[in-house]
C-alpha cells in the first residue's frame, strides 16, 4: 500500500473502530507487536516499557532501540502514553513513517475515549448519588438527603407528589428528559435501583389541587404515559418529604391499577391509612418491639449496626430478594442480616404475621426520629413484649380494617374474592400452597389476585405489596368478632 492509502486507512480506523481497531491493524500491517505503553500502568514487552520510560526521562519524542534482537520503535503521544512497536529484523523500512503518521490520530482517539470514560464515570456517580438520596429519604435521614440533593440539583420538592413510571428498558433517559421539560426542571428524578424499567419522579405539589381532587386528570402522568404505548404511570397523593416511603408505596399501588386502564396512568385511590389509624394505639408498642434492634451494638467494626439493620429490614419487607439491588449487598449478606434481625427481635420472618408486625413497627417509628428510637420504653430482656393483638383490638384499628376490607365483599367484588385473599394470607402469601388449599391452579390464584388488585387499588403480587396491611386488617377484624 502507498503512504496516502495508509494514512487514509489510519484515519478511517481511528474514526470508526477506535484505538483498539487502529492498533490491531498496525500490528497486522507491520508483522509485530504494536501497542500503547501507559506510564501509570506500564504493560507490554520489556523493551517497550523500558524504552518508553527512558524517553520520558530524557524528554525526547521518538526513539528506535536496536540490538541483537527485535527493533523497538517508540513515538510519544502525550505525557502519559507512548506508541510502541516491537518488530523482528529486518522490518519494513516504512514502519517508522507509518507509526509517525498514526501517532497524531491515535493520540486524539485515546483522548476522546478517555473523555467518554470520564463522562460515563460521572453519570454513574450521579446515578449512585441520586440512589443514595432516595435511600436516605426512605430511611428518614432528611438533613443528609437535602445536602446531597442540593449539590446535584434541583432541590427536593416540599410538599411533593411522587410518580413511578414504568417503561421499556433503555427508555428511561427519554422519559427523564420529558419529565424535566414538562416540569420546567423542577422534578427530582432518580432511576429505580430495584426495578430496571422504573423511574421515580418527585414533583412539587400543585397548590391548586391540595387534596388531589383531580384524580382522573393528571397532565404530567398523561403526558408521560403518551411517550410510548407500554409506558405506565402511578402517582401518589400530595405528601411531605418525610412521608416519602408512604408516597412511594402509594405510587406503586397506583401503578398496579394503571396497568389495567386504557389511559395507562392512575393516582392513588383515597382510602384509610394504617399509620394514621394506628399511631396513637401503636406507637408505644412499636418502640418497645424495636428497642432491641435500636440498642443493638455490632460485635465487630465490619458488622452491621442498628441503622443498617433497620434499613435492611425496611428494604427486604418492601422488595424481598430484590433488596440486594437497593442495599448494594450480596444475597448472602442480606440473608445473614435477616437472620440477625430475627435473633435480635425474636421473630420468624418466614411467617407473614411477623413480617406484618415488623412492617407496622417500622412505619410507626420514623428512622430520623432518633429521640423516639432511644426514648425509655418498658422493655427488659426476658420480660416479653406487648402483643400486637392489643394494638389491633383498638376501635380505630377495627374501623380501619373494615373500611380496608369492604371492597372484597362489595357489589364489584368477583366471586370468592374474600376467601381467596384469606387463604393466600393464611399461607404466608405463597401462591402454590394457597392454590392447593383452594383446589385451583397457581395461574388461577394469580388471576384472582390480579382482579383483587384492581378492586383494592393496591399491588399484591409485586413488591412493595399490600399483603402486610391485608394481614393486619384480617387479624383486626377477627379480634373484633
Amino acid at each position: 500500500m502507498s503512504r496516502p492509502d495508509d494514512i487514509l486507512k489510519v484515519h478511517r480506523l481511528a474514526h470508526t473502530g477506535g484505538s483498539a481497531a487502529l492498533l490491531g491493524w498496525l500490528a497486522a500491517r507491520l508483522g509485530g507487536w504494536t501497542g500503547v505503553v501507559d506510564a501509570e500502568e506500564p504493560r507490554g514487552p520489556e523493551t517497550a516499557v523500558r524504552g518508553a520510560a527512558e524517553m520520558r526521562a530524557r524528554g525526547v519524542r521518538s526513539a528506535v532501540l536496536q540490538g541483537g534482537g527485535p527493533a523497538t520503535l517508540l513515538f510519544a503521544l502525550d505525557g502519559r502514553h507512548t506508541l510502541a512497536a516491537v518488530l523482528a529484523q529486518p522490518h519494513d523500512p516504512g514502519a517508522a513513517t507509518l507509526l509517525a503518521d498514526a501517532a497524531v490520530p491515535l493520540a486524539l482517539v485515546l483522548r476522546a475515549e478517555e473523555a467518554v470514560r470520564r463522562e460515563e464515570r460521572a453519570e454513574l456517580a450521579e446515578t449512585r448519588a441520586r440512589e443514595a438520596v432516595l435511600h436516605l429519604l426512605m430511611n428518614g435521614r432528611m438533613s443528609t438527603a437535602h445536602q446531597i440533593a442540593e449539590a446535584l440539583g434541583p432541590s427536593l420538592p416540599e410538599p411533593m407528589r411522587l410518580y413511578v413510571v414504568e417503561c421499556r428498558t433503555g427508555q428511561r433517559a427519554e422519559v427523564a428528559r420529558l419529565c424535566e421539560e414538562l416540569t420546567g426542571g423542577r422534578a427530582w428524578i432518580v432511576r429505580c435501583p430495584v426495578y430496571v424499567r422504573h423511574l421515580i419522579v418527585l414533583v412539587p405539589a400543585d397548590p391548586a389541587d391540595p387534596a388531589g381532587a383531580s384524580r382522573d386528570h393528571d397532565p404530567l402522568a398523561g403526558a408521560l404515559a403518551g411517550v410510548a404505548p407500554d409506558c405506565t404511570v402511578g402517582a401518589s397523593g400530595q405528601l411531605g418529604l418525610r412521608e416519602a416511603p408512604a408516597a412511594y408505596a402509594q405510587a406503586f399501588h397506583a401503578l398496579a391499577v394503571a396497568r389495567g386502564r386504557a389511559e395507562r396512568h392512575a393516582r392513588f385511590g383515597p382510602g384509610p391509612e394504617l399509620e394514621l389509624a394506628a399511631r396513637d394505639a401503636g406507637a408505644g408498642w412499636a418502640r418497645t418491639l424495636l428497642a432491641p434492634l435500636h440498642a443493638h451494638e455490632p460485635r465487630r467494626p465490619q458488622d452491621p449496626g442498628a441503622q443498617e439493620l433497620r434499613a435492611t429490614a425496611h428494604a427486604w419487607l418492601n422488595f424481598t430478594s430484590h433488596a440486594t439491588r437497593l442495599l448494594k449487598v450480596h444475597r448472602n449478606t442480606l440473608a445473614a442480616r435477616l437472620r440477625l434481625i430475627e435473633t435480635v427481635l425474636d421473630l420468624d420472618l418466614a411467617r407473614l404475621g411477623d413480617q406484618a408486625a415488623l412492617s407496622l413497627a417500622l412505619r410507626l417509628t420514623p428512622g430520623a426520629d432518633r429521640a423516639a428510637e432511644h426514648a425509655p420504653v418498658a422493655y427488659a430482656p426476658g420480660a416479653g413484649l406487648p402483643h400486637l393483638d392489643a394494638v389491633l383490638s383498638d376501635p380505630r384499628l377495627t374501623a380501619w380494617a373494615r373500611a380496608h376490607l369492604r371492597p372484597l365483599t362489595g357489589p364489584d367484588a368477583p366471586p370468592g374474592a374474600r376467601e381467596t385473599v384469606r387463604t393466600w394470607l393464611a399461607h404466608d402469601a405463597q401462591l402454590a400452597p394457597a392454590a392447593a388449599a383452594l383446589g385451583i391452579s397457581v395461574p388461577g390464584v394469580r388471576k384472582r389476585l390480579t382482579r383483587v388488585e384492581g378492586l383494592l387499588e393496591r399491588s399484591l403480587l409485586r413488591s412493595p405489596s399490600a399483603r402486610h396491611d391485608l394481614w393486619l386488617a384480617h387479624r383486626a377484624e377477627e379480634l373484633a368478632r
